[in-house]
Order: C-alpha cells, then sequence, then structure tokens
C-alpha cells in the first residue's frame, strides 16, 4: 500500500497492529522519514517525535514543532547497538556494556561523533543515544539511512505523552502519527528513559532517573563504573559536571 493510501487527506493515524506484521508502517514511515517529515511514533516509554537527524531542515522543524530552544539537546536513536559508534565515542567502554543496556528505556550520553549533523544540538560536545525496546521505532531506524533525532511527543515543559490524542494538538505539523495504543497505565512511566552520561571513563552521571534507575545504576556498577555524584560528594572528582545531582533532588 503507498504512503497516500496510508496517510489518507481524512487522517494522520495510523494504527499499528498489537501483534502481526507492521512491515508495510515500516516502509510507509522510513519513505515519510526520507521525504523530510517529523513522526509521531511509539517508543518503550513514551510517544516520540522523529526525523532524520543528519536533515538539518527536519531537525530545525522538529525543534519547531517540540516548542524547544537548541540549548536543550535532542537525542539519537538508532536500530542496532554496532550503529552506535558511527554517532558516538564509545570506544572507552567496558565490552558487553552496551549489549546489557540495550534496547532499553535507557538514553545513554557519549561524545558525539564528527559525522552527527552539527545543526542537531549544536551548543553540546555530546548527544543522548536511544535503542528502544520496541520492535516497530527500531525498524525504521534500521530502515532509515541515518539515525533518527526523537524527543518526546509533546510541547517543551508539558507531560509526556502514553496515548496519541494527548498530543492532538501538535497532528497538524507531523507527517503521520503512528497509533500503537496506550502504552502503559501507570503515571510512572511519563518520566521517560532514564538518562545517563557515559563520556568520562570509568564514570557515570546519571542526569535523568527515568523509569529504568535502579535497573541501569546496577549494571553499571556491576561493569566496575562509578557514580561520579558519590566521587564528587567525597571530593575525590573534579571532572564532573556542576549540573550533575543525585537523583533523589531531581
Amino acid at each position: 500500500m503507498s504512503v497516500k493510501k496510508l496517510v489518507s487527506s481524512m487522517s494522520k493515524v495510523i494504527s499499528l497492529p498489537l501483534l502481526g506484521p507492521t512491515q508495510e508502517r515500516v516502509l510507509c514511515a522510513a519513505q515519510l522519514i526520507s521525504l523530510g517529515h517529523v513522526l509521531a511514533v511509539p517508543t518503550d516509554t513514551v510517544y516520540g517525535l522523529a526525523c532524520d537527524a543528519q536533515n538539518s531542515a527536519a531537525v530545525s522543524q522538529l525543534y519547531a514543532i517540540k516548542g524547544r530552544t537548541q540549548n536543550n539537546p535532542i537525542s539519537i536513536c538508532v536500530g542496532r547497538i554496532k550503529a552506535v559508534e558511527m554517532w558516538a565515542e564509545v570506544g572507552h567502554l567496558p565490552p558487553a556494556i552496551l549489549d546489557s543496556l540495550l534496547p532499553g528505556p535507557v538514553t545513554l550520553v557519549f561524545k558525539r561523533s564528527g559525522r552527527l549533523n552539527p545543526l542537531l544540538n549544536p551548543h553540546s560536545s555530546k548527544v543522548g543515544v536511544r535503542i528502544p525496546e520496541s520492535e516497530f521505532i527500531r525498524e525504521l531506524a534500521n530502515c532509515s539511512v541515518s539515525a533518527l533525532a526523537l524527543t518526546s511527543a509533546n510541547t517543551s515543559g508539558q507531560t509526556s505523552s502514553l496515548e496519541v490524542a494527548e498530543f492532538r494538538h501538535l497532528w497538524h505539523m507531523l507527517g503521520a502519527v503512528f497509533d500503537a495504543g496506550k502504552l502503559g497505565e501507570l503515571r510512572e512511566q511519563r518520566q521517560g528513559s532514564t538518562v545517563v552520561d557515559l563520556s568520562v571513563p570509568g564514570r557515570f552521571s546519571v542526569l535523568r532517573p527515568g523509569v529504568a534507575y535502579a535497573n541501569t545504576t546496577k549494571i553499571l556498577e556491576n561493569f566496575g563504573l562509578v557514580d561520579a555524584y558519590k566521587l564528587r560528594e567525597v571530593g575525590i572528582c573534579d571532572t564532573v559536571s556542576q549540573d550533575v545531582r543525585h537523583p533523589r533532588q531531581q
């Protein structure tokens, strides 16, 4: 089925089946991404807005839809672990640590690679990377030529969305809305992914506790990484950003 038939003039909402093949819809989404559209897509936490991270016009549109300035970073999404190293510097990490964390509801922050679009997070030397535990968006990322820019489907500063009706006011600015139904019932799920900075060898900094804080920090500590906040508490860490706070303070 063509993109025009799936995305009718009457509605931009494309339902995703609970079970069964979604390849037709993945290919439709990939084509829309390649044409420079911003899409609404389900993730393993909340609904997101996605576009081609290497398409500067699409990225600018994503910032505008979100109502976010370029001082507030936007993450990228890839479909497989091997692709992470294309867009971020990960050579300092212990072997297998990415396999233990991804896919999952975490955003891992690294120093960005020179390949990444300089207009994406132009004021930051880092980038957050996601591989959600959601088959649709992973397949979409794998079908895309580059990484996806990904942010939550809500106006900046507003509550994250667990169902597409919650961001209906944004639909007219989107190429399509891929609807997987309600993603969860728990209020805690709206916290989004756990965000962890892994850019400093041997250390980690939790930037947002999110939905997977306990499991994520346990995995990192099992690999021998040390919580940068704890090092700062005892006065032996001078490489941690002054913005780093304990998750209970966030």
